[in-house]
């Protein structure tokens, strides 16, 4: 957790950087075969390293870089394991990044693994190493396949292949759709647009919490008094003053960049990233971790070293110097930004506005922490009026804590809803909101104390009136409990039909849905009915807002139940397809991907067709395939409403 910073750096370098996009020039990996008797063998892993680059062992403490680590296909059933892995000599020294002992391999690494054969048919095995390298600048994270020949030939990588039942289903995937170039027509910019500037909005609002905190408030001064007074002439001082600023700015935005570089490999992969249900209870862990550090009962900190060794480089002078003493504040405000920008790294993954949307969030969150420094520079005598650091910046900590806490919760529902494990149903999670936001309240009063709180003498009139808006806020909440719809907190809870009630169908609002789009294909053929193809995501927070609040709007319900065939496709659905159903694609790239699940599926089908992997996506369409309008997507209830009318409109 605590190094989550060098892992984004390292990412920065491996995306960027010339000598690192070759992976394999880093670290190149070979394999051989001992034969030590009819039905034991040795694996032999040999990774060559280039030099100045070094691979790290497999035993790594916690909290230090990713270990080499070995899995092999077939285990138990073809063969099994003899033992541990046996690695050859390594060097051990104490690392100043990490802030610890490492042990790493320089040139030449050998991993050994015996097994012994159960199946003595076998004549070759297929196995994947996944490690880290790094050199005095950067680091890569990669995989290698492996494959061993255990009757002394060469042994090939297994590679996925398109077969026969491949080929068929990816061409059943291919809609021959009718006037195509009304794709070109969608709200997808002007969509886009609006997400931008309101996660751009939501960055710096971050950003401006963060400036309350008592890691960064009490720099603003300091900071401003040594511009002003340490650069000869008050014009240079500005300069100085707006040049650091935007320093803040730019190290900031740099942490957005290795996602763009993942976007551009495959547009799913921030989906990906955003639904994978293990990321998200990590998540949930995190951010209750972050939680916590924000109650006081222990503070996340970079490496002091890293602290030391930027202080020091900003004594440069110049333009060096300033964008070293930026870096500075970045790395020693980490304890109070750090959860803050991881909340705005993790809620900006998904697929609606890609990285953009994420390099927004946290340009704002950098422009608000950067825009003090050059006002104050500006109006030097605005400084007296800032208030005095005391216990108010604890009390905004705790709050952020409150927040943090409430937000974890929303990343174990998205693992719920996409699993359908049915843990955090709708009154479920609300209660838990409940009881967040009555502790918080409490906090307020006076009522609760953390670690780092002072006594409490006298409750301020804005914490007074702050308390009584969350004990407005937790009775609101607990309307939600018993059927109120929360339209101000639409997207968040799980949605409506996922209810510890009994519901009538687990369609949104109760509509007649289908969740298959060959099913719902015939549905419509039969009724002679136009279809609303729906793309989806369990975890899909502005698909939840456009079902409650514009969906839920009268006219527009009457469209969807009576005009049109609603297809909802869930591109995050887990659950996997039959073996039947399973495939390998071939991507435009090149690559083969393995489609295994229903949302992998569907997510597929709407990169094949639509050339998107947003969601919320909606199209109209004939059940011949012509389409009736554009693609909509986010919006409001007068334009979708005409939407939907024109399209059922144009049939008649």
């Amino acid at each position: 957790m605590k190094h989550i910073l060098p892992i984004l750096i390292g990412l920065f370098f491996l995306t960027f950087s010339p000598k690192v996009t070759a992976q394999a020039q880093q670290v190149n990996w070979n394999t051989s075969v001992e034969k030590l008797s009819d039905t034991e063998y040795e694996l032999v892993m040999t990774a060559s390293i280039v030099e100045n680059w070094h691979l790290y062992t497999t035993n790594i403490p916690e909290g230090g870089p990713i270990p080499t680590s070995f899995t092999f296909e077939d285990v138990g059933e073809d063969f099994e394991l003899v033992g541990d892995i046996l690695e050859s000599e390594s060097h051990t020294e104490y690392d100043n990044i990490f802030d610890m002992e490492l042990s790493y391999f320089d040139g030449k690494a050998v991993f050994k693994q015996k097994i012994k054969l159960l199946n003595p048919e076998v004549k070759v095995i297929q196995g994947l190493v996944e490690y880290q390298a790094c050199d005095d600048k950067s680091c890569i994270f990669s995989d290698a396949d492996l494959a061993f020949a255990l009757d002394g030939g060469k042994a090939a990588v297994k590679q996925l292949e398109v077969d026969e039942k491949s080929a068929r289903l990816s061409k059943n995937l291919k809609l021959d759709l009718k006037n195509p170039e009304l794709l070109k027509g969608g709200e997808q910019e002007e969509g886009g647009g609006n997400s931008l500037a309101g996660i751009f909005i939501l960055g710096f609002l971050g950003g401006l919490l963060a400036l309350l905190t008592p890691c960064v408030f009490p720099m603003i001064p300091l900071t401003v008094s040594f511009f002003t007074k340490q650069s000869g002439t008050r014009k240079k001082g500005i300069s100085n003053a707006i040049l650091y600023g935007v320093f803040i700015v730019v190290i900031y935005m740099l942490l957005s960049l290795p996602f763009h570089f993942l976007d551009s490999l495959d547009p799913e992969i921030l989906n990906t990233i955003s639904t994978n249900v293990w990321l998200n209870i990590a998540f949930f862990v995190i951010f209750v971790f972050f939680a916590f550090s924000f109650f006081g009962y222990y503070e996340l900190t970079l490496p002091s070293s890293w602290g030391n060794k930027m202080d020091s480089a900003s004594g440069t002078g110049g333009v060096i110097g300033i964008f070293f003493m930026a870096l500075t504040l970045a790395i020693v405000s980490f304890s109070c930004t750090g959860p803050i920008l991881g909340s705005l790294l993790v809620g900006s993954l998904t697929a609606e506005g890609g990285a953009m949307q994420l390099t927004a969030g946290i340009t704002g969150f950098g422009f608000a922490l950067a825009l003090p420094f050059a006002l104050f520079a500006l109006f030097p005598n605005w400084l007296n009026s800032l208030p005095r650091s005391g216990g108010w910046m604890t009390t905004v900590k705790v709050i952020l804590g409150f927040l943090e806490l409430a937000l974890a919760f929303k990343f174990l529902s998205n693992a719920d809803l996409v699993q359908h494990w049915g843990i955090l149903k709708r009154e479920v999670f609300i209660g838990i909101w409940v009881v967040i936001f009555a502790l918080m309240a409490l906090y307020l009063f006076g009522k609760i104390r953390f670690p780092h709180d002072g006594p409490l003498k006298k409750l301020s009139f804005l914490r007074i009136s702050t308390g009584v808006l969350v004990t407005a806020f937790v009775i609101y909440l607990i309307s939600g409990i018993f059927g109120g719809h929360l339209k101000l907190l639409s997207g968040f809870p799980p949605p409506v039909f996922y209810s510890v009630k009994q519901q009538e169908s687990d369609c949104p609002l109760g509509l007649n849905c289908f969740k298959d789009f060959d099913e719902g294909l015939a549905y419509a053929k039969a009724n002679d009915k136009p279809i609303l193809l729906d793309f989806t995501g369990w975890a899909c927070v502005n698909c939840r807002k456009m079902e409650e609040n514009v969906w839920s709007v009268p006219k527009v319900y009457e469209l969807l139940k009576n005009d049109y065939v609603l297809i909802s496709l869930y591109v995050d659905d887990r659950k996997e397809l039959t073996e039947e159903k399973q495939f390998n694609y071939q991507l435009e790239s090149g690559r083969v991907k393995k489609i295994r699940t229903i949302g992998e599926k569907w997510a597929t089908f709407q990169a094949i067709n639509f050339h998107t992997a947003s969601q919320p996506y909606y199209i109209i369409m004939t059940p011949d395939m012509e389409l009736l309008g554009p693609p909509q997507q986010y919006t409001d209830t007068d334009t979708y409403h005409d939407w939907l009318k024109a399209g059922a409109e144009s049939v008649k």
